[in-house]
């Protein structure tokens, strides 16, 4: 079967640069425009199609119709809206760019955006600065811009997104390293990751609470009602990734919650535990367990397994399961401790699928 190849898409900077752009051709006189061609932060150009363009009372309005491509992205099919508006005999040039109505204000510090600053990031904000000199050169005008960007529907559009945790309030965020976006990509979840740690980190916290996704966080969360929300931080499948970069900011805990399945494939050495890039050896976990202690019977149903659901129901079923866990537990630390070094206090959180909780461990470090 030959696979479809995924469609990129562009960033919510791109496609206010793209707006921003095409507001200063209209006001140059230029009519009819239907697309425009911008830089991006990574090299390169990349021909956006803008929506429409209008004149205002407050200057010209451009609205660029935001395209995740097939990347499942809570911006996608956003209207963002860029309005200009040209001071003449000003220093030529000079690019100032605002936050409007849909985008966001910093209230927490450790973002690349200071606090109570619009949530337009430095690359984009760069990106949207150069497609305006651009249009000015192109156009042959002069003087200085101011660029505000609105969002349609941004503070609704938010709720999906981290938003509210990393400190952005009320909308979403002007984002974008590449101005292109990579269907389900990787770089674009790990740079969440760090992000939400830099965050944790500058609101002087020096505990970490990680787990694989939004089920065993909520989990997490009602084993440690006190920690605030901003620590809790969803790593999917980046085992290594995620503890290596908590190791680096310098945490004091790093607290791990995961199912069965993401806990063997740890305890195996996956460093990253996606199903199409690591497997559980099943015939492996059940000779972790026969050493234990379980019988032949279920260890021979582990090595038939097809999922870890059922592994774990044989071990639940028998009489060694807290060793059993324990072991698998230790495993997974032990597999854990070269991507987090020695120093920080490791907690290990395993749960079944309802929410019982299996396994709490806390293995201390050298620096405690």
């Amino acid at each position: 079967m030959v696979r479809k190849r995924l469609r990129e898409g562009f960033t919510t900077g791109s496609a206010a640069a793209a707006g921003a752009k095409a507001a200063i051709f209209f006001l140059s006189g230029r009519r009819g425009i239907k697309e425009v061609e911008i830089p991006l932060p990574i090299g390169g150009r990349l021909v956006i199609p803008v929506e429409c363009v209008e004149t205002l009372k407050e200057g010209v309005r451009a609205t660029v119709v935001k395209d995740g491509g097939d990347d499942p992205d809570a911006t996608h099919r956003a209207k963002v809206r860029s309005t200009v508006c040209l001071i003449p005999g000003s220093m030529n040039g000079q690019v100032t760019v605002y936050g409007g109505r849909g985008v966001g204000r910093v209230t927490r510090p450790g973002l690349p955006v200071a606090v109570g600053e619009a949530a337009i990031n430095p690359v984009p904000r760069q990106q949207i600065t150069e497609a305006v000199q651009e249009g000015l050169r192109e156009s042959r005008l002069t003087g200085a811009v101011s660029v505000t960007i609105d969002v349609v529907n941004g503070e609704k559009i938010a709720k999906k997104t981290l938003n509210p945790r990393l400190g952005i309030m009320g909308d979403i965020s002007i984002l974008g390293t590449r101005g292109t976006v990579k269907p389900f990509s990787h770089e674009a979840y790990k740079e969440t990751i760090t992000l939400s740690m830099d965050v944790v980190r500058a609101n002087g916290l020096d505990t970490v609470a990680l787990s694989t996704g939004g089920k065993s966080e909520g989990f997490l969360k009602g084993i440690y009602p006190r920690l605030p929300d901003l620590v809790f931080i969803q790593v999917a499948d980046f085992f290594a990734f995620s503890l290596e970069e908590a190791t680096a900011r310098g945490f004091h805990n790093i607290v791990y919650a995961c199912f069965f399945g993401k806990l063997v494939k740890m305890a195996q050495g996956h460093p990253y535990t996606h199903a199409k890039a690591s497997q559980i050896d099943f015939g492996a976990l059940a000779r972790w367990c026969r050493a234990l202690g379980m019988e032949e019977g279920p260890s021979m149903g582990i090595v038939h397994a097809n999922t870890a659901r059922e592994a774990l129901a044989y071990i639940r079923g028998g009489p060694r399961m807290e060793e059993i866990l324990s072991d698998i537990v230790s495993r997974a630390m032990g597999a854990a401790r070269p991507f987090a070094g020695p120093l920080p206090n490791l907690t290990y959180a395993l749960f079944d699928p309802e929410g019982t909780r299996l396994i709490l461990r806390e293995e201390k470090g050298a620096e405690s």
